[in-house]
């Protein structure tokens, strides 16, 4: 460029502002002289008082604007973009996309007329409040320079108290996230859907509201999972919703997350991240806390090479909650040092661990492990087998660490009984290896209750991922007990073929009536007892 051009650009940041007006005529027409002459589009950024925010060069096709401060995703960023268009088009889908991404106030292409490096038509836009269609924006009628009306802060004042006022409403103390949930694969679409469905009772589980679902059969993209315009799509549509946190039904990679941080000021977390958040929040005990922070280190130990911005948003609220939040932005010796450090605190839990095994093993007490998937019933079972109070909770992962009762029969006999961390689908490695401690109770039982949900349209997926849980933790060699949990909630039909297929014992944990042949059934495994079923001393 020569020295004259840049000085003409340079000067178009120093003209006098017009606040109350989109574009001035002096304005545009300078624009369009310093445009025809370049062959190239040129925009301008204008604060709400007609200050100049930034003078943008592009190319014949379009302009790339700068990074823009959100000013909150309820409001708009407080800045215009009148820019030119060489060629006598309308506002393209990037120039839409811009403003709904960068909630700009308002979007003005002014076209050249044919041959000259006169202002011809102009085309607006603005975002519009919240509404039942896809598209957020508002395109209005082509105008000219001459015919603006002088009511421009007016107009976008109106228009940004319409869009607050659209926000679905939040009652008094509500602090829940609200979320798009996205699944992409190329599986079934029966099984996709399962998936999501899981991922919705995840979100729920760690306290956030669903918003929306996305569900698209393809393979994931490397860089931004959806491709890049359907997740442009996704946060226009977040923005319409009033949602601030995308969730992913897979794990993202570092350059995933890097790229759709650098899209999108929305908080971006993964399946596995959301698993961890439901941990943190249960993790009650001081060995629960240990083992989540060392899980949430490893997990993020990768993402540490992130720029600032995007690990930032990792912190805080969901996906970034619990004992280890504060330690997120550690540089890599550091976390190194303090995931070594929680190793061996955790291996000291494990050795304590070991030792009340060994006491119970002395004394000859049988025991018992319940495993399961996730909210199977398995709390509840324990808690009506020995008139206990463990947390029971219709949600996933509400139990987090080991809990041992007691469970005493008639004939003088005992056993314990231990209630375990649910499984799932892709189980994160970074909580099995954190967890192994935990799961060591399993190897020393003498017997594992494999406690399924019945009426769950997808029992035999739920039960496949548990066995081959069981089996990656080398537990297949254990007696194993299926339990047929809610009974009353499952067709007699499906009851009755299940209970053939898994030689399984149908059961209510509710309903401790229904406890007779799994009491006996547990007896009869333990001591091969031949006498008469007597029940368990639950009364």
């Amino acid at each position: 460029m020569k020295a004259s051009q840049i000085k003409q650009l340079e000067k178009l940041s120093k003209r006098r502002p017009v606040p109350d007006r989109i574009v001035s005529v002096d304005l545009a027409r300078e624009m369009c002289t310093i445009s025809a002459e370049l062959n190239r589009q040129v925009g301008l950024l204008l604060d709400r008082r007609g200050r100049s925010y930034g003078v943008i060069l592009g190319d014949a096709r379009g302009v790339f604007l700068p990074e823009i401060q959100r000013r909150g995703r309820e409001r708009l960023c407080g800045l215009r973009l009148i820019h030119t268009h060489v060629h006598e088009e309308a506002l393209n889908d990037d120039d839409l996309t811009d403003l709904a991404l960068l909630r700009l106030d308002w979007i003005a292409a002014i076209t050249l007329k044919q041959g000259t490096n006169e202002p011809g038509v102009v085309h607006m836009a603005h975002l519009m409040p919240a509404n039942d269609t896809d598209e957020p924006w508002e395109i209005l009628p082509p105008t000219t320079v001459y015919d603006m009306e002088d009511d421009f802060l007016e107009v976008i004042g109106a228009l940004e108290d319409e869009i607050e006022r659209s926000q679905k409403p939040r009652l008094v103390g509500d602090t829940r996230d609200r979320a798009i949930l996205i699944h992409v694969g190329t599986e079934p679409r029966t099984v996709a859907e399962d998936s999501l469905d899981e991922l919705k009772e995840l979100a729920r589980s760690s306290g956030m509201v669903v918003a929306h679902t996305l569900n698209q059969r393809r393979k994931p993209d490397r860089k931004f999972v959806t491709g890049q315009g359907k997740m442009k799509a996704v946060v226009i549509k977040a923005m319409q919703l009033g949602a601030e946190v995308v969730v992913f039904d897979l794990d993202l990679s570092p350059s995933q997350m890097k790229a759709l941080s650098d899209l999108t000021d929305l908080k971006i977390i993964d399946r596995t991240q959301l698993i961890l958040d439901i941990f943190a929040q249960h993790a009650v005990t001081r060995d629960g806390k240990l083992q989540v922070e060392l899980a949430q280190l490893r997990y993020l130990l990768p993402l540490l090479s992130l720029r600032q911005t995007a690990l930032s948003r990792l912190t805080g609220g969901i996906g970034g909650r619990g004992p280890g939040e504060t330690r997120l932005e550690v540089d890599r010796r550091r976390a190194n040092d303090r995931i070594a450090q929680l190793e061996r605190e955790v291996k000291k839990l494990g050795k304590r661990r070991e030792l009340q095994r060994g006491v119970r093993t002395r004394k000859g007490v049988p025991t018992l492990a319940v495993v399961g998937y996730t909210n199977a019933g398995k709390s509840t079972l324990l808690n009506h087998l020995t008139n206990s109070d463990v947390t029971a909770e219709d949600a996933l992962f509400a139990t987090l660490n080991p809990v041992s009762r007691r469970l005493r029969f008639p004939e003088d006999r005992e056993i314990i009984i231990t209630d375990t961390v649910g499984f799932i689908r892709n189980l994160p490695k970074e909580l099995m290896a954190a967890f192994r401690t935990t799961f060591e109770e399993l190897h020393e039982a003498d017997l594992l209750l494999h406690v399924i949900d019945a009426s769950a349209h997808d029992f035999e997926d739920k039960y496949e991922t548990v066995e081959m849980l069981i089996n990656d933790l080398n537990l297949d060699d254990k007696p194993i007990l299926v339990v047929l949990n809610k009974q009353d909630k499952a067709e007699p039909e499906t009851l009755l073929a299940l209970t053939e297929r898994y030689q399984g014992i149908p059961i209510c944990a509710c309903d401790k009536s229904t406890f007779p042949p799994l009491v006996d059934a547990i007896k009869a495994y333990l001591w091969d007892s031949k006498e008469t079923p007597v029940e368990a001393a639950w009364s």
